[in-house]
């Protein structure tokens, strides 16, 4: 404890690594940005313009293209100014504030993800229920503690990060992390590992479990139906599932790079993959539900072109 230091500034030594390549690395990076914002505003507006979409499921989709615009908001621009500098430092509070943000939308993304499992399982298993168990009070309700059930978390877990002993700064990554910060605290590492354990339960353990669970329940309802209406359930599913199977890899993907020594992987190689979990889901979400859902394709092309697609 004696020996920690408290330092100002933290430095995210991985930037180091990049080298030349940031210039190219900077226009790809604003051009994926650009996409996301606009590819989920246009998914978020046409949802909220036709009140033929005014329905829970499509709600929901809304609410995870919101939760991807908060996400990259609070990742693209302190990264792309990042790739032009020659230092990289973050403050305390900046670096604190961007993982706040980063973990809440992951947090809001399980989430989201779990009540729109869980309106599947409604619509399929209780299908002459649906408009009575998914009424606009329940959808209010659960899209409440969606919302507010992770920032309570997270505040706690923040607040706990922060009052942490550091001994260093270094943090080799491209953006904050609470792993990374827990990784230089002067604490032990079996304090960090309680502490990280308790957390990885409540924001992703929990709700990962519930949606497997309504799968379950969705294939076992479907079982000895025709290979029809199998069909038709899969199509309502799909987008969903990829969503849900995406932000499953990219999750454990950080999750494990996070315990890695990655001084010892490819630095390109790290930096791709540190990247994957604030970058594809909201890249991937408004592309599968804007074109694989028909409803919403005839509507953004409607809005966009002015005429309905054959």
């Amino acid at each position: 404890m004696e020996n920690s230091t408290l330092s100002f500034y933290f430095n995210l030594t991985m930037f180091m690594n990049i080298g030349h390549h940031r210039y190219p690395a900077f226009v790809f990076c604003l051009l994926l940005y650009v996409f996301i914002v606009s590819a989920n505003l246009v998914i978020i507006l046409v949802i909220s313009r036709e009140r033929t979409l005014h329905e829970p499921m499509y709600m929901f989709i809304a609410f995870l293209s919101f939760n991807s615009l908060y996400g990259s908001t609070g990742f693209f621009p302190r990264f792309l100014m990042d790739l032009l500098s020659d230092t990289h430092l973050i403050s305390r509070s900046a670096c604190f504030t961007q993982i706040y943000v980063i973990y809440t939308y992951a947090s809001y993304e399980v989430t989201i993800l779990g009540i729109m499992a869980y309106d599947r399982y409604v619509a399929v298993c209780h299908p002459l229920h649906y408009h009575r168990k998914m009424s606009r009070k329940t959808v209010y309700t659960l899209a409440f503690f969606a919302w507010v059930f992770p920032a309570c978390n997270l505040t706690v877990s923040t607040i706990v990060i922060v009052r942490l002993p550091l001994c260093g700064n270094n943090i080799h990554k491209v953006y904050c992390a609470s792993w990374n910060i827990v990784k230089i605290s002067c604490f032990t590492t079996s304090v960090n590992n309680v502490i990280a354990m308790l957390g990885a339960i409540s924001m992703a353990f929990l709700p990962f479990s519930f949606i497997l669970y309504t799968y379950l329940r969705i294939v076992i309802a479907c079982w000895m139906n025709s290979s029809e209406i199998k069909g038709k359930v899969l199509h309502s599913c799909f987008p969903h599932i990829i969503s849900f199977v995406t932000y499953s890899i990219t999750s454990f993907i950080d999750t494990a790079l996070g315990r890695q020594n990655l001084k010892e992987i490819n630095p390109f190689v790290a930096v791709i993959l540190s990247l994957e979990f604030v970058v594809i889901p909201p890249v991937l979400n408004p592309l599968v539900y804007g074109l694989k859902l028909p409803e919403i394709r005839r509507h953004i092309f409607r809005m966009l072109c002015g005429k309905t697609p054959n």
